[in-house]
């Protein structure tokens, strides 16, 4: 039989009865309702995976509704704060969850012993016993310490560092390699412990990385050990900082390199990786990682749990607003300097206004609510020509032409079919390179005839120094650092396209690596 124990009146209540008060006192045991029908112990448990131990579960069937305790309130009050925020959901269905008025379960049901067994086999690698039933097969033993992730529907970038930030909630990620096959985004992960694995395949299975794409499939692989040979965007070995770059690779930045010997941590992403957003938006929604570290508040406890098992979802995703309010400009910016071409090293700006009775101000339609997203995080108190931009979501959902015969005196610009673009082709490799503005320059399709000093002249004239220069081995590519980020911003507005000779565009991007 099954006993609820209530310390909080001091009286032991031999009958389970169903809870609706929702205003109960914070407990370590959790009332979770509306379950879908054939939901198993394994889903309601990874509910509560990342936000600590989960040391009991009694499951109501008939009611749809189950118990769950965790090893200590602060756990407990952590998975609460995070789902009144977040609705989580189980099968695509909404499930709610509010503190039970039990302080403890106390279950002696034989089965609920072999699930708490399975439970404690997957949170501290012991084996379950035998007759462990069907809903808890997932929890058996795994297999190997080594993860195969496939990205479906990649229509944003995923990068190693997008990987490494996600899967490293769930434990010690100690190689990444990172390939395409079958025209699929493709991983090999290998965490110090095939528990930990275990338990990111149990929650990140089936989940998207962004809004409605770049979903993860993740199954064992049949390796149990990688061989990394180089340190780069493709490959990397945490436990081997000094391994080489390879050729025509970008090494790793060596500060992220110091970080990675620290437990990385979503709270302090190094510059370049990444950082979620909390958000009102559903459980099966997305990870909802954007691209680089930027200035971002630090999130709370919940949030930064909570988001490393992908319940986090872009903020505002679907229905945001895809544009931009940016104001505090240069008064003598012009809508395709400065703003068509920064905005469009984070997505493809389509029409650029600026503000006919507030010269400081303009809107930037931008192709999506994500793109968006990405332009703001990373540009929001930049400086530029000397003042500090502010960059927000406009309550405006596109940015009107003028009317036809109406001179608005080259204040509104469209840029729906320019040749510019980084980002119309899904898939594409501009995708795996968004980084915040930095010093240090990224510079593609460089004439074979063009040298190093040819391009320090071109880059000192846009009006700062150049720190230092890099040849990639092929001399197409290469990387070339200012004195500061607002000079490096300042080079990319004028550089980027710029015309090299023979139809000769140089491409201008930030780095995440430095010299």
């Amino acid at each position: 039989f099954i006993v609820l124990l209530n310390t909080a009146n001091g009286n032991d209540s031999k009958k389970l009865r169903v809870e609706d008060r929702m205003d109960c006192p914070p407990s370590r045991v959790l009332h979770i309702r509306k379950l879908p029908n054939e939901v198993t112990e394994t889903e309601v448990i990874a509910l509560g995976l990342p936000f600590g131990k989960v040391t009991n579960i009694l499951m109501l069937k008939g009611k749809n509704q189950a118990f769950l305790e965790l090893g200590t309130e602060e756990a407990a009050i952590t998975m609460v704060n995070y789902y009144t925020a977040v609705t989580p959901h189980v099968r695509n269905v909404p499930v709610f969850i509010q503190y039970s008025n039990h302080k403890e379960l106390k279950t002696d049901n034989a089965l609920n012993q072999v699930i708490l067994q399975a439970v404690t086999a997957v949170q501290a690698a012991s084996t379950p016993t035998s007759g462990t039933t069907a809903s808890e097969s997932a929890l058996t033993p795994a297999p190997s310490p080594v993860l195969r992730i496939i990205i479906d529907n990649m229509f944003y970038p995923v990068t190693l560092d997008v990987l490494q930030q996600i899967f490293s909630k769930f434990g010690t990620v100690m190689k990444i390699i990172t390939f395409t096959k079958n025209n699929q985004f493709q991983a090999l992960l290998q965490f110090n412990d095939p528990v930990n694995a275990q338990q990111a395949k149990l929650a990140l299975d089936g989940q998207n990385i962004y809004n409605a794409c770049c979903t993860l499939r993740i199954d064992f692989s049949k390796l149990v050990n990688l061989n990394v040979k180089y340190n780069n965007d493709k490959s990397r070995d945490y436990t081997r900082p000094e391994l080489p770059a390879g050729d025509g690779q970008p090494s790793m930045d060596p500060s992220v390199a110091a970080a990675f010997n620290k437990d990385s941590s979503l709270l302090g992403t190094p510059t370049g990786m990444v950082a979620p957003y909390s958000s009102g938006g559903g459980f099966p929604s997305s990870l909802g990682f954007a691209q680089g570290g930027g200035a971002l508040s630090p999130l709370s406890a919940a949030a930064a749990a909570a988001a490393a098992a992908g319940r986090v979802a872009l903020s505002g995703v679907s229905g945001t607003s895809s544009v931009l309010l940016v104001s505090n400009l240069n008064e003598e910016v012009t809508p395709d300097g400065l703003l068509f071409i920064l905005l469009s090293v984070y997505g493809d700006a389509q029409r650029v206004k600026i503000l006919y009775n507030k010269k400081d101000s303009a809107l930037i339609q931008m192709a999506d609510g994500n793109q968006a997203q990405l332009a703001m995080s990373h540009l929001n108190g930049q400086k530029m020509y000397g003042k500090i931009i502010r960059v927000t979501l406009s309550k405006h959902q596109t940015v009107q032409l003028p009317r036809e015969g109406l001179d608005d005196q080259g204040l509104t610009k469209d840029f729906t079919n320019s040749p510019l673009h980084r980002f119309k082709k899904p898939g594409s490799k501009n995708f795996q390179n968004i980084f915040p503005p930095s010093a240090t320059l990224h510079l593609s399709n460089i004439p074979q005839d063009i040298t190093e000093e040819d391009l320090r002249v071109l880059f000192s004239n846009s009006g700062g120094t150049v720190k230092a220069f890099k040849f990639f081995q092929d001399h197409k590519m290469a990387l070339l650092q200012m004195a500061t980020v607002e000079e490096a911003i300042q080079a990319l507005i004028d550089l980027h396209n710029y015309n090299m000779g023979d139809n000769h565009h140089l491409r201008v991007s930030f780095s995440k690596s430095t010299i």
